[in-house]
């Protein structure tokens, strides 16, 4: 059984004041155990997609499909909801809670908060820190002109 009395309990005023139901796209992105979970619906989808390999762990399962894919969100990672409205992040979000998931968070502000954190100047900052984080990075040589061998 769902117990949602349990999680609408534990969403006191000093809850919502510190901001323990969201993040930010740049928090999402920061972290190294984040999955985020898209939950927009197959039209949505078709219409804007996100690249985000190397960057995040990403999983994507329509609203009306989360009760029964829910095996397939990972309980020992963090998970950020993303949903182009927030109303149906926030219900994905108690519905997680609900079922036992203990980290979760709805990410703020929709399209254009998440796309300005996956511009390229951002996106590759964040790749060459994970990659700096995980020793030396390989020098690459620049090929020859032809000719000066």
């Amino acid at each position: 059984m769902i117990d949602v009395e349990r999680v609408l309990r534990e969403m006191t005023f000093a809850f919502f004041g510190a901001g323990q139901h969201k993040t930010t796209p740049a928090k999402l992105l920061a972290s190294r155990q984040a999955v985020l979970l898209d939950v927009r619906s197959n039209e949505e989808n078709a219409l804007a997609t996100f690249p985000l390999r190397g960057l995040i762990g990403y999983i994507r399962i329509p609203i009306t499909e989360v009760p029964e894919r829910l095996d397939e969100i990972p309980k020992d990672r963090t998970v950020r909801v993303f949903c182009s409205s927030e109303p149906r992040a926030c219900m994905v979000y108690l519905y997680l809670r609900a079922k036992g998931y203990a980290d979760v968070r709805i990410v703020e502000g929709g399209y254009q908060a998440l796309m300005d954190e996956l511009k390229p100047g951002k996106a590759w900052a964040r790749m060459q820190t994970r990659l700096s984080d995980c020793g030396p990075t390989p020098v690459r040589k620049q090929p020859s002109a032809p000719g000066t061998q």
